[in-house]
């Protein structure tokens, strides 16, 4: 499992709030500013939650993102797996070789317990909750 969080998807959750916080469609330059990146890396953001039907893109030169849902009815667990893939690699984070309970780590069990608690965080933190420090 990793511990950490990619670029496109703390953009995502960012951007999830922004356009919650927007009056209007955002343009792709827009929401760059916003974001603090470019516009050419928008797409890149925006595309696993548009596919997820989280937001609606506009093509063209009045158009832009919306908003499909309200942010709170999401979690920061889901965005961050709908733009990285699942947590869970399956992988053993000591050895190069599967995780195996038949035969643990030494920190087979500290870091399954790590692991549940950060993605019962993870899944009970609405995005609309991030909109304060946003």
């Amino acid at each position: 499992m990793r511990l950490d969080i990619t670029q496109r998807a703390d953009l995502a959750v960012r951007a999830l709030v922004v356009l919650d916080q927007s009056a209007a469609r955002l343009k792709s330059s827009d929401l760059a500013a916003a974001l603090g990146t470019t516009a050419g890396f928008v797409p890149q953001v925006m595309g696993p939650l548009v596919r997820h039907g989280w937001v609606h893109s506009v093509p063209g030169p009045t158009g832009g993102y919306e908003p499909l849902v309200e942010v709170d009815t999401l979690n920061v667990l889901e965005v961050v797996e709908a733009v990285d893939g699942p947590t869970n690699s399956g992988r053993c984070v000591v050895a190069d070789r599967p995780c195996e309970a038949t035969e643990p780590c030494a920190l087979h069990v500290a870091w399954g317990l790590a692991r549940r608690q950060l993605l019962s965080s993870l899944a009970a933190t609405p995005v609309g909750a991030l909109a304060v420090t946003a």
